[in-house]
């Protein structure tokens, strides 16, 4: 037991120091470094301790990177992680996310081996307990994700044939483009209106209509978006893009109630399923009895 004393220790006094390099009132960086991020050029020059968290994130991201995105195209999923952050707008980036998942991966193993040792388990018990349970952290949080970003989607094509239509009626009644899907964005509360928020923000920041509504429709990867983006970038070409709106919508519409159709029968299917087992569990037990009795009077006579 002695033996594991030392590693424990370091392990133990690293992640406290990481811990405490965040706390103001134990790590108080000096006032030349607090004010160089508000200097021209002052964040290439910023300067952090050895031991920090944020220096144990630049070296450990781009490792939990790789290793995240093989393990994540091994499962299957072979959408990047960065697109599916940016579609539910979420505060981490690719990067951060990767290293939490390596992390807590990284805990657990040790935990399941500190368990293992100390139960005494079997071999292939604990190698199953070793293997699987950062494996299992692992792919929990990635499964996390990927939920939220087919929610996501499911948000936009629901709300999507309101929001064409509102569009619409904003460019029927004189407003330009840029300025009706800023109104949209500004009144609305749902996914297609923080997403409308984005492109409007990009357009902002110098890129044009039609790019950032390209933007948007490569983002969300919905077919519903891609063409009403296909309509939205014909403002300029045609004068009755109000009518073109409307019947995208219209379209929308239709393929959002056959989608609840297929929904709705899938589940009435599947209704059927316990009933089903229910129904021929005893029927075989009741055809098992007479056929063994059969069986056994065969085997006597």
């Amino acid at each position: 037991m002695i033996r594991w004393l030392l590693p424990l220790w370091l392990i133990g006094s690293t992640g406290l120091a990481l811990l405490l390099s965040e706390l103001c009132w134990f790590a108080r960086r000096p006032i030349d470094e607090r004010l160089r991020p508000y200097v021209a050029g002052g964040w290439d020059r910023s300067t952090r301790g050895v031991l920090s968290a944020s220096t144990f994130r630049d070296v450990a991201g781009p490792l939990a990177s790789v290793v995240g995105e093989r393990l994540a195209r091994l499962f299957g999923v072979h959408e990047p992680l960065s697109a599916r952050l940016m579609r539910v707008h979420s505060p981490l980036d690719a990067t951060a996310l990767r290293v939490r998942q390596v992390g807590w991966s990284v805990a657990v193993l040790a935990g399941g081996s500190m368990a293992s040792l100390w139960l005494g388990l079997p071999g292939p018990i604990a190698s199953l307990v070793v293997v699987g349970g950062p494996l299992l952290c692992f792919l929990a949080q990635e499964q996390q994700v990927s939920r939220r970003s087919e929610a996501w989607q499911a948000r936009i094509l629901l709300e999507l044939p309101v929001v064409s239509e509102q569009i619409g009626m904003l460019l029927s009644a004189g407003f330009s483009l840029g300025r009706a899907l800023g109104r949209v964005a500004e009144r609305g509360t749902g996914a297609c209106a923080h997403d409308l928020a984005r492109v409007t923000q990009r357009i902002r920041q110098g890129l044009s209509e039609a790019d950032a509504l390209r933007e948007w429709a490569e983002l969300s990867a919905v077919p519903s978006v891609h063409r009403l983006v296909g309509v939205l970038t014909l403002n300029r070409e045609t004068g009755d893009l109000g009518r073109l709106i409307a019947e995208e919508a219209r379209g929308i519409r239709r393929e959002v109630q056959r989608d609840l159709a297929e929904q709705i029968e899938r589940r009435s299917q599947q209704v059927w399923i316990p009933v089903t087992v229910a129904t021929l569990v005893p029927g075989t037990l009741f055809l098992i009895v007479p056929f063994l009795q059969a069986m056994q009077l065969f085997s006597n006579g």
